[in-house]
């Protein structure tokens, strides 16, 4: 079975036991590793089993796919950033894809100010720093390393988020074929049943992958994005992606139609 997520602790930890044949009764895994604003374009031809994704590329993938409740980001006080050096004047911002969930956040906040330049993110905070953008739209654990480049925080975009509508911040969804969805969703939450229980098992995994990450920041990086809404969205989380959406539909041309929308919690 075919199953892509993020080098991202979150990730990593979550999904170590599964991919490492420790949930009972699971097939074997080929695993691709890829950021998530890989996965947004590339599943489009659904070419995995199970698919990290970011929320604001549901649209583009429902047709393949079915959203799972749990495995996915979503949480309160991890929205992306967006920083600069100090008393930047903003007119180049570099965003990490253009169906990021980060990237529609920014959209919604206030996209008409920016010339937009699509970038990988890990070379994000490097060129802001070293003066090829103004700013930059941060993700993942450049929340916990931004200053170390001497950037400073504009505006937080979950903040923002959380302020408008009272919910979660729906930033990575885990989307799998609907033939092994309800299996799927049982295995995912098996692996992180393990993860929490047993902590130092994923450790070696995780750390081989977070991108020479220390082991501070990977332990903030966890505690922040797996949470309950790991575990299970809840109306709650369905609600928080159903606004994100419906708000979204607004402002781009999304190919999500407003019954889709309105059914989004039938999806799980």
């Amino acid at each position: 079975m075919k199953i892509a997520f993020s080098p991202c602790p979150n990730d990593t930890f979550i999904f170590h036991a599964l991919v490492h044949g420790l949930v009972p009764d699971t097939p074997p895994f080929e695993v691709t590793f890829a950021d998530i604003d890989v996965t947004n374009t590339a599943a489009l031809d659904g070419r995995w089993d199970i698919v990290k994704v970011s929320y604001a590329a549901l649209p583009w993938l429902l047709d393949k796919y079915r959203l799972l409740p749990c495995g996915g980001a979503l949480g309160r006080g991890c929205g992306p950033l967006l920083v600069s050096k100090p008393g930047q004047k903003i007119r180049t911002v570099a965003v990490p894809g253009d169906r990021t969930t980060a990237y529609l956040l920014f959209r919604l906040w206030g996209l008409e100010r920016y010339k937009i330049e699509v970038i990988a993110f890990n070379d994000i905070m490097p060129g802001v720093a070293a003066g090829r953008w103004d700013a930059g739209l941060v993700i993942h654990e450049a929340r916990f390393t931004y200053q170390r480049y001497e950037l400073t925080q504009v505006v937080d975009l979950g903040q923002w988020w959380e302020a408008e509508t009272g919910l979660p911040i729906p930033l990575g969804a885990i989307l799998a074929r609907p033939e092994v969805a309800e299996a799927a969703t049982g295995w995912i939450r098996s692996s992180l049943r393990m993860a929490w229980d047993n902590p130092d098992l994923s450790r070696e995994f995780v750390r081989a992958h977070a991108q020479e990450m220390d082991d501070d920041v990977i332990d903030g990086h966890i505690r922040l994005y797996v949470n309950d809404f790991s575990m299970d969205l809840g109306e709650e989380g369905i609600s928080a992606a159903r606004v994100l959406l419906t708000r979204a539909a607004k402002v781009s041309d999304l190919e999500l139609a407003g019954d889709d929308v309105k059914r989004l919690g039938d999806l799980v």
